[in-house]
């Protein structure tokens, strides 16, 4: 055993408060990506619906964090807030309407997309 070293029981070492919550931010950042690559082409989802889905009830906020860091390769582009709008400034945003288009999402002339015929999941 390390110095300063804790064991529990069966002689497991002892987990900080700390160290389970990092596993436990991690183990729901995942599930919100995971959520977020089963959403089909030609659809899109809310950052509340995909925290939902994710199991994390009001965690729309928790969403949005997932995609600010992301490293994978999952479908971002397929995120809108809740008025069927995109919340990225400037040039990303106009890449997920540009990537959205071309999945055959239509934009209104007040450049929402309409939830009820392209959100998902219906």
């Amino acid at each position: 055993m390390a110095p300063g070293e804790q064991r529990g029981g069966a002689g497991k070492p002892v987990r900080s408060a700390a160290e389970r919550a990092r596993e436990q931010a991690e183990a729901r950042r995942l599930r919100i990506l995971a959520t977020i690559d089963s959403i089909p082409r030609g659809r899109v989802s809310t950052y509340g619906r995909i925290a939902a889905e994710a199991g994390i009830p009001r965690g729309a906020r928790q969403v949005g964090r997932a995609l600010r860091n992301l490293e994978l390769n999952v479908p971002w582009y397929r995120v809108v807030n809740a008025a069927g709008r995109s919340s990225i400034p400037g040039a990303g945003g106009a890449e997920q309407r540009r990537r959205l288009a071309a999945e055959g999402i239509e934009f209104r002339p007040s450049g929402t997309i309409d939830l009820k015929r392209f959100g998902w999941p219906e």
